[in-house]
């Protein structure tokens, strides 16, 4: 082995050590800040954290200002909608920043793989970072473990945070206390003291879906015709969709209504929201804010839903998918088999036209059937006439409009909706302590959803009943208003009375939805 000499360092004198002070680089230092709410309070906290970071790194002689990076208001539980930390990330692998300073581990992240991750990564590009609060540098040797046990209970934190806000919002939703963003909400906005209340024109649109749908319009024509017109959807967008007016027809808060806890959070770390399908409560307030729609429309739309979701089933036991292209789609039907009625574009040597035809007669449909095939010209003809023949004999078919009424009062057996509220009011007061005092309560929850269900069925033959003799008293008021009788074909009126129309060999039965029917001759 040979000879070793030490060579000592010298000193630094003058103006040789000031050269070297100087050459020696700065460390680029950048501080990260987040507040996890939009609070007034937390707002002072982030606002203080910035102000705080800024004067902490230009006071340091070694450090270089990069900048402050902060998340106003998002939370801290995954990085995903947390741009300003993403930037931050960014800048560190663009060599733009030497070391991050931040509050506490908490405030840097809740999500213990989150944090470690990027810990790791930041020190594989050689970057510490400082967490003020818990006095730890990633750079040293110990600091991996204290940041896995203190991210670890940060993850808690956020945990146990999440349970507690749930639980508020569970006290809320008991107390029947609603909130509701009015935001992309068409039809409502809120007044000074923040309550829902209807916004005019808007409600207008409301009120115009509804009725298009009841008079047998599709939710693309629906959608059509609203753009057609310019009328903007609640977000102000002009793009109407047809999944923007199924959840306006099904949302039950434009009968004044609100059903809580629709979703709920499935997982608080990457706040997963989910449909709710009777895994957690849900709460039900009645009239908590001003309706636009009355309750027996809004059933009639939940029943016309279904009907078309379902479709109609054929004579031979066929589904058919509901059809609203034409006023007299699915009404028209054949008197010898049952089926359906299909429109054609029919040329006859030459001769161009539109026609009904039975669809047993179209295809395979295991009915035998000779039912003729009938113009669509002949089809408003009949529709005519037989608005006429009752237009022109008043008294008789008031007569029987009157009876109608009374067929239909009689026929329906009311159950009485207050006697299963107080049941309800009272099995939910008592669900409540046992719940509280940890006792079972399933026999007194399935009692609850009979009454439920009871009631709802209960309200819808009530809304069907008094919809009914609501058909019947308006046909009874266009009968004694219209003076003269029908010179045109009008397919409003089709849509608006008519529920089905038979063909026979010798005569069409045209059947009002108020009960009435006429034969015509053709």
């Amino acid at each position: 082995m040979g000879n070793v000499m030490l060579i000592p360092a010298r000193r630094q004198v003058g103006s040789n050590a000031r050269k070297q002070e100087e050459e020696k680089p700065k460390l680029r230092v950048g501080a990260y800040c987040r507040v996890s709410t939009d609070s007034d309070e937390q707002a002072t906290s982030y606002e203080a954290q910035v102000e705080h970071y800024t004067e902490y790194i230009q006071k340091n002689p070694d450090w270089e200002f990069a900048g402050i990076y902060a998340d106003d208001g998002i939370s801290g539980t995954n990085t995903k909608k947390r741009e300003e930390f993403n930037r931050m990330i960014d800048d560190c692998n663009a060599g733009n920043i030497d070391m991050i300073i931040t509050k506490s581990i908490s405030r840097f992240a809740r999500n213990t793989l989150d944090c470690l991750n990027y810990i790791r990564q930041l020190k594989d590009m050689n970057i510490p970072v400082l967490f003020e609060k818990e006095s730890i540098n990633t750079m040293d040797a110990k600091g991996e473990v204290l940041i896995t046990i203190m991210a670890s209970l940060a993850q808690q934190e956020s945990q146990s945070l999440s349970q507690n806000v749930k639980l508020g919002l569970q006290y809320r939703y008991q107390q029947g206390k609603v909130q509701i963003n009015h935001n992309r909400f068409l039809g409502y906005t809120k007044d000074a003291d923040g309550n829902l209340v209807i916004d005019p024109e808007q409600a207008e649109t409301v009120k115009r879906i509804y009725r298009e749908y009841l008079e047998g319009l599709s939710m693309d024509k629906i959608a059509a015709g609203l753009e057609r017109d310019g009328i903007l959807t609640g977000a102000g967008g002009k793009k109407w969709h047809t999944s923007t007016i199924n959840k306006i027809l099904r949302n039950e808060k434009y009968i004044g209504d609100a059903l809580l806890q629709k979703t709920y959070t499935s997982d608080f770390l990457n706040k997963t929201r989910v449909k709710n399908n009777g895994l957690v409560p849900q709460y039900y307030v009645e009239g908590d804010h001003e309706a636009i729609i009355s309750k027996d429309i809004y059933l009639q739309v939940q029943e016309e839903l279904v009907r078309r979701r379902v479709g109609k089933t054929s004579a031979n036991g066929k589904k058919r998918s509901y059809s609203c292209n034409h006023c007299f789609s699915q009404i028209v039907i054949c008197g010898e088999c049952g089926e359906m009625f299909r429109r054609l574009h029919w040329n006859n040597r030459g001769v161009k036209s539109i026609v009904w035809r039975c669809i047993s007669r179209l295809e395979s449909t295991g009915l035998e059937c000779h039912a003729r095939t009938i113009n669509e010209l002949v089809l408003q003809d009949v529709v005519v006439k037989a608005i006429n023949q009752m237009l022109g004999d008043k008294s008789n078919y008031q007569a029987q409009l009157q009876l109608n009424i009374a067929a239909v009062i009689r026929a329906s057996q009311a159950t009485a909706i207050d006697s299963i509220d107080e049941k309800l009011m009272a099995l939910q007061q008592e669900l409540i302590q046992k719940a509280n005092s940890k006792e079972d309560y399933n026999e007194i929850a399935d009692e609850i959803f009979r009454l439920r269900e009871l009631r709802q069925k209960t309200t819808v033959d009530t809304a069907a009943r008094d919809e009914q003799i609501k058909r019947i008293n308006d046909l009874q008021d266009y009968i004694s208003q219209q003076t003269a009788l029908l010179t045109e074909f009008d397919e409003a009126l089709v849509r608006r009375w008519i529920k089905q129309i038979t063909i026979w060999d010798d005569r069409i039965t045209v059947e009002l939805k108020s009960g009435v029917s006429i034969d015509v001759n053709a």
